[in-house]
Parts: C-alpha cells; sequence; structure tokens
C-alpha cells in the first residue's frame, strides 16, 4: 500500500529513525535516573529489613521471656514451656535467615545496578568515571554488619537459651 509518494512502510522506517536519534539519548538518561533511584531504593529497604527483624524478633522474645517468667504460674508442663521456647527460638531464627536472604539479595541487586551505571558512563561521559563495585570491598558496605549482627545475635540466643532457659526449666520440673 502506498501512501502520497512512498510507501507505508518507509515512512514509518523515516520516523523510526528519526525518533531513534532523539529517543536514544531520551532513553538512556531515563535508564541513568532509574538506575540512581534503584540504588536508592535498594539502599532503604535494607534499613526496612534490619527495622523489619527487630520489631518481629523482640515480639518473639517478650513472648519467649512471658513464657520462661509465667509457665509455672500458668500451670504448665516444664517440657511444654521449653518447647515453647524453643518454638519461639525457630520462629526467630526463621525470621532472621529470610531478613538475611533480603538483605543478600539486596547486595546482589546493588551490584547489578551499579555495574550498569558504570556501564552506562563509560559510555556517555568518559572512560572509568566510577569504578565498578568489587566484592572485595565487603567489609565498607554496611550491608555487611547488618548480617554480622543478625547471624551473632541469632548465635547468641541460641546458646543463651540452650546454655541458661532450657536447663533452668529441666531442673524444675
Amino acid at each position: 500500500m502506498t501512501l502520497g509518494s512512498g510507501s507505508l512502510e518507509h515512512a514509518e522506517a523515516d520516523k523510526g529513525e528519526a525518533r531513534t536519534v532523539d529517543d536514544g539519548r531520551d532513553f538512556e538518561l531515563e535508564r541513568y535516573k532509574f538506575i540512581l533511584q534503584q540504588l536508592h531504593t535498594v539502599n532503604e529497604n535494607v534499613h526496612r529489613f534490619l527495622g523489619l527483624f527487630q520489631a518481629i524478633a523482640t515480639g518473639l522474645l517478650t513472648v519467649g521471656i512471658a513464657l520462661f517468667v509465667g509457665y509455672k504460674k500458668w500451670d504448665l508442663a516444664p517440657d511444654i514451656a521449653a518447647t515453647g521456647i524453643e518454638a519461639v527460638m525457630w520462629l526467630i531464627t526463621l525470621t532472621a535467615g529470610f531478613t538475611l536472604l533480603l538483605v543478600v539479595a539486596g547486595v546482589f541487586s546493588w551490584i547489578d545496578y551499579r555495574r550498569e551505571e558504570c556501564q552506562l558512563l563509560e559510555r556517555h561521559v568518559r572512560l572509568n568515571a566510577r569504578s565498578a563495585p568489587r566484592l572485595s570491598n565487603f567489609w565498607r558496605w554496611y550491608e555487611t554488619y547488618v548480617v554480622l549482627f543478625i547471624l551473632l545475635a541469632i548465635v547468641f540466643l541460641w546458646f543463651y537459651v540452650n546454655a541458661v532457659i532450657l536447663p533452668t526449666i529441666v531442673s524444675s520440673a
């Protein structure tokens, strides 16, 4: 089918060519803005995950402490109280595991976005405008310390529950 002096396909190709030149730059700029926004979001998410973990862990620890302190008053058998405290510990551990999974996934997303940012800058600004992230710099990332905090808290809680709380409950039987 023809339209005026040229075919429909030719007219669309001409439009597409003109759009590609203009939209290519706009697209790259919008992509760069998107990458920066995603980097910001990934950084904020770590704080959200840590806050969520702290809230859930605090609530579960409160339940565990209440069970430990009140099981005699509530006429619960020591083995049931011990099982309840172990269940609370497993829930805390599960919450910690999920939080760690989200933080680690966020780190990998951050690395991907940063690498894409570096590639964009190299194409449009200059070579080595920003260096790509290296895993060897993990000690500089605050996510490392969030992960260490969660891991150490879980290890401490399991140690304390098994060394102090459960033996106290079992010895009162």
